[in-house]
């Protein structure tokens, strides 16, 4: 296992400091704010500790409320807010200062059988046929980029293009945004963890398909944004070690904020997790312009 990916699973390995009190970090690099993917993976580890392992999330809405520090830790409390035959349901409130920055609430269900049916995979080339995303950014930058990203533990394959590509050439602007993805080495078995992982990494692009629409990038120096608010569904087990197709796209943007939907694939085409998210994107010179930060 290499370093970066054990770094990011002992960020979610999170301290418990009370039944339904616990304690994550951030790692220490260079932001000005918790990235939204790690508070909502952390939100959802400290959610799942507090339910029986037979029954697996299947849904989550969450909600940015401020900007992460990441220079002190945060605390997540866990309300039981209920627990049937079937399903238990958990909100968790994430604080930093004495004031609350996320909040998420998450259903698990007991496995049950019924009605089958999904949308089918797009067709795209396979992931050992595409590029890595990181490399074909280092060249379009001429340069390397942070050890942060070309270290990451979560390799990402775009398949069509990326922001910087779209921002350079209009005739690249797409609604859509395709990317192959996966946490690079073996994980354990706890499907909790996959399905937090998944939650960590789903943050990742969502906003970058409202931008290829527009032809805007966040290395532009005019482009800011915010995760405002993320909802997921768990429809079948999965790996977040192997491949999986991240397919999104954009059906709207207006009043300064960008909504974006996507669908997870295994590379086989089952459909097994859904995303919406919706994010604050403003550009320099724009009557909003400025700071990314929601009020």
């Amino acid at each position: 296992m290499s370093d970066s990916l054990e770094k990011l699973l002992d960020l979610l390995d999170l301290e418990q400091i009370e039944v339904t009190m616990f304690r994550g970090r951030s790692p220490k690099e260079r932001v000005q704010r918790v990235f939204g993917g790690q508070v909502a993976g952390q939100a959802l580890v400290a959610a799942g500790r507090t339910v029986p392992a037979d029954r697996p999330v299947h849904s989550l809405h969450a909600y940015f409320i401020r900007p992460g520090d990441p220079a002190v830790p945060i605390i997540y409390t866990v309300e039981r807010v209920r627990d049937g035959r079937t399903f238990t349901t958990r909100r968790v409130s994430a604080i930093q200062h004495g004031k609350t920055i996320f909040t998420l609430s998450a259903s698990f269900q007991q496995p049950e059988q019924g009605l089958e049916h999904q949308a089918a995979m797009p067709a795209v080339p396979r992931p050992e046929d595409v590029e890595r995303s990181i490399d074909r950014l280092e060249r379009l930058l001429g340069g390397p980029v942070a050890a942060e990203q070309r270290d990451s533990p979560i390799e990402l394959r775009h398949v069509g293009p990326l922001s910087v590509e779209a921002m350079r050439d209009p005739s690249l602007r797409t609604a859509h945004n395709n990317v192959w993805l996966r946490v690079v080495g073996s994980l354990p078995d706890d499907p909790l963890l996959h399905v937090c992982l998944m939650t960590y990494v789903s943050d990742l692009t969502m906003l970058d398909t409202v931008l290829l629409r527009h032809g805007c990038a966040w290395a532009d120096g005019q482009t800011s944004g915010a995760s405002l608010d993320h909802a997921m569904w768990f429809h079948r087990p999965f790996r977040a070690d192997r491949w999986l197709l991240y397919a999104q796209e954009t059906p709207v943007a207006a009043g300064g904020r960008g909504l974006a939907w996507g669908q997870v694939f295994t590379e086989s085409g089952e459909l097994v997790v859904s995303v919406v998210q919706e994010g604050l994107i403003r550009i320099a010179g724009s009557p909003a312009g400025g700071s990314p930060e929601p009020a």
